[in-house]
């Protein structure tokens, strides 16, 4: 268990979400086991599990930009509190609003704070000498813990910048807040469009299980090395030939719900397009989406073919500017992320980059992205320059198809990624000079 709690503690340092040693982790086993020995926070987390029926618990101080935008949301959820010493961060991203709802705030470290917060939700945010620190639990595995940290990151940093962005169009910038703003935008790693060629990822056509399970797992492994997912959630999937498992459906390789993206293995279930087959049990969660939007490429293609590769990722600026509408008088707000019927793109002229803009919700509801996503894709073509086909959903993230292989898909998420990141600063200067 302790080899298990250091795991975890060292991927949340090596996605640069914590400092080494400012995360610690606890979970129950015969008794107590720790990721770190001899740590000073010990005993309030001790506190903190008898106060709870919790099998792990998480406390750690995010780093970098995400300390700034943590610490800067925790404020005015206080201020907004008018001072009785709690308040909510509110995200308006898919992950939040499906898994977190809200975040919950207190302005001190205590163990009778972090107990009233968690037991409202799966973590907190707390001040405490003008830091943000994050609590979090899981009720069956210390994984659980580790992913609601990993996810509260990712919704304060796209609510803190969605949010920026929102009040320079209602014209209630302050200078306190465009200073803020200065100070933690200096904080943004280098994008990695900049400084980092695309990984080296296997060509195809892939004709064998084995061949495409092995691509899968590489591009998913990749995906996440490069920053372009929340966590490690998103899903992966290769539409392999009939031909290739001697049956007469073609089938949909999908990475598991849950599963880690760079850690797939066998998390990778073979699903029968025919639906002659149980597997998609426990396939992803948006696995209809993907079966329908293969399908709508075998019959949109002459020869049947279409893509065979899908990616989907949760690149942060792509999320951020699905969030940004010039409507804030919309009647249908609040309901952008399922019944948008307004045509939004992210495009750019010079470049031939187009990439539309979607609701969708998770499932096969009639607002579900087994509906929204197949058209939407039906309408992107990719191009001589590199520009693959892909669309966004608001504020969920970026799904993008491969011809034959992940190169393409990959090679999408990065410049839409690149591209809306640029977009999203030319925005706040646009409109701040305004």
């Amino acid at each position: 268990m302790n080899a298990q709690l250091a795991k975890y503690a060292a991927k949340l340092a090596a996605t640069g979400l914590c400092a080494p040693g400012d995360v610690l982790m606890a979970a129950l086993d015969d008794e107590l086991a720790w990721s770190a020995e001899h740590d000073p926070r010990q005993p309030l987390m001790e506190s903190v599990f008898a106060g709870l029926n919790i099998s792990a618990l998480l406390l750690a101080r995010p780093a970098g930009v995400y300390q700034a935008v943590m610490a800067e949301l925790v404020r005015q959820a206080l201020a907004d509190g008018g001072g009785t010493g709690q308040g909510s961060i509110t995200p308006g991203d898919c992950e939040t609003r499906t898994f977190l709802h809200d975040l919950p705030v207190v302005d001190s470290l205590t163990a009778d704070g972090i107990i009233q917060a968690l037991r409202q939700r799966k973590g907190c945010v707390v001040l405490h000498e003008g830091e943000a620190l994050v609590a979090a639990f899981g009720t069956v595995s210390p994984e659980q813990a580790y992913v609601t940290m990993s996810s509260m990151c990712f919704a304060c940093f796209v609510a803190y910048f969605a949010d920026h962005l929102r009040t320079l169009r209602a014209g209630a910038m302050t200078d306190q807040r465009r200073a803020s703003f200065a100070r933690i935008k200096a904080l943004l790693p280098e994008d990695r469009g900049d400084i980092d060629g695309l990984p080296d990822l296997l060509p195809g056509p892939f004709d064998s299980e084995d061949a495409a399970r092995a691509a899968i797992i590489q591009a998913g492994r990749h995906t996440v090395e490069y920053g372009l997912v929340d966590s490690y959630f998103g899903n992966i999937s290769y539409r392999l030939p009939a031909t290739g498992q001697g049956t007469g459906s073609e089938t949909i390789l999908i990475s598991q719900t849950g599963s880690s993206l760079d850690e797939l293995g066998p998390c990778i279930d073979p699903c029968r397009m025919d639906d002659g087959s149980c597997a998609g049990i426990t396939a992803s969660s948006e696995y209809s989406a993907h079966k329908a939007v293969y399908e709508a490429e075998m019959a949109s293609d002459s020869a049947g073919a279409g893509a065979r590769a899908m990616l989907h990722g949760h690149p942060r600026f792509s999320v951020i500017v699905s969030l940004d509408c010039e409507r804030l008088d919309c009647p249908k707000l609040g309901e952008c992320h399922r019944a948008c019927d307004t045509p939004r793109a992210v495009s750019d002229n010079a470049s031939g980059l187009s990439i539309p803009i979607v609701p969708g919700e998770v499932g096969t509801g009639p607002f579900g992205l087994c509906n929204t996503l197949p058209p939407a894709l039906a309408d992107t073509t990719g191009d001589a320059t590199g520009h693959g086909r892909g669309a966004i959903v608001y504020g969920h993230g970026l799904f993008t198809l491969g011809a034959v292989d992940f190169r393409d898909a990959f090679q999408a998420l990065m410049d839409v990624e690149h591209f809306c990141r640029a977009e999203y600063f030319r925005r706040v200067a646009q409109l701040d000079a305004g």
